[in-house]
């Protein structure tokens, strides 16, 4: 990881609370391991532990790891104590951590997921209809009632690679780094979640349509792109964003219409008619004349790009090069 914003995977140490395994007396409830963490957003200004650890409740294993290896090793005990259901308390940086380690460790019987939304940005929970008031039990009555939304995850693979680096929800290059920079400025001053989607939105917007020909908003960024295995092209492009989301905060639709699977917008640079174009694709229009100025929607299982710059994943800025971004296996969570 090349740097941790506040709410990133940064945890209290791992501890045990009274009846960590109590798997004996606990019908009806099922095996729960749930990955606090103690610096997101709600958990550093209310206290993590009274929220998330329901006193009473059988058959629950807590961690709060501060480090990705004692993260690993929580969930590698909670595998061995064969966990029907995994909550993640913390925001969206927190889930990509948690899900980036879990796949490793549990493969194909991964458990059941639900995301207590406590960070700053809580892209996955607003788009599963997860209200930021929702609470470990709330998820636990709602796995009761049967109550489940399927979601893929955005997967991340360097070079050859087989199995993924990298595993989250929400990837951008080119502008959206720099929409991300002046997103997680807007949380210093104390914009989160959609407000601050709306003023990095509104700014970055603003630093493109106002800034000169040499302005490096507009002058985009060299990439090689290539969709579906298809043959590969050199582009320069102002923004390159991609996502399994079906709805995004402020109910913004770059991708068009509301849908499942892995869904690209590219922007070729320097951005034509930017003042007209942002709006419609804001409101999910996919006009013929969108894609005839350079504003292209894709669906695809993958696309290969090459970056010089790096890239944001869920928040989070990597080194570029050359990666596959694919579609990952459906994840259940439960919902309301």
């Amino acid at each position: 990881m090349t740097s941790e914003p506040a709410d990133q995977m940064a945890f209290q140490p791992t501890r045990d609370v009274a009846g960590l395994t109590r798997h004996g007396g606990g019908a009806g409830h099922p095996r729960t391991g749930i990955i606090s963490n103690s610096r997101s957003h709600r958990n550093r200004t209310r206290g993590a532990e009274a929220m998330v650890v329901p006193a009473d409740t059988p058959n629950l294993l807590y961690r709060g790891p501060r480090t990705l290896p004692a993260l690993a090793q929580a969930l590698r005990e909670f595998r061995d104590a064969g966990i029907e259901l995994l909550i993640v308390d913390g925001g969206d940086g927190t889930v990509r951590d948690v899900l980036t380690c879990a796949r490793g460790i549990f493969g194909a019987a991964m458990p059941r997921l639900a995301v207590v939304p406590s960070g700053k940005t809580n892209a996955l929970a607003l788009d599963l209809g997860i209200p930021p008031e929702w609470r470990v039990q709330d998820a636990l009555a709602a796995n009761t009632r049967g109550s489940f939304r399927t979601r893929a995850s955005v997967e991340i693979l360097r070079d050859d690679a087989q199995e993924p680096e990298l595993c989250g929800f929400l990837w951008g290059a080119g502008a959206f780094v720099r929409a991300t920079e002046l997103a997680q400025r807007t949380h210093k001053a104390g914009a989160f979640n959609s407000f601050a989607v709306g003023i990095s939105l509104f700014w970055g917007v603003a630093q493109t349509l106002f800034g000169g020909h040499a302005n490096e908003w507009r002058a985009g960024e060299a990439m090689r792109l290539q969709l579906d295995g298809g043959k590969a092209a050199a582009e320069t492009l102002y923004i390159l964003f991609s996502s399994t989301l079906e709805r995004l905060p402020l109910r913004l639709k770059p991708f068009g219409h509301e849908r499942a699977g892995l869904k690209l917008l590219a922007v070729d640079a320097p951005p034509r008619n930017l003042a007209r174009a942002v709006p419609a694709l804001l409101r999910g229009s996919e006009a013929p004349w969108l894609r005839e100025r350079g504003y292209r929607h894709h669906d695809v299982r993958s696309f290969t790009v090459t970056l010089d710059g790096g890239f944001i994943l869920d928040g989070e800025l990597y080194e570029g090069g050359t990666m596959t971004v694919r579609q990952g296996t459906p994840l259940e969570f439960v919902t309301p």
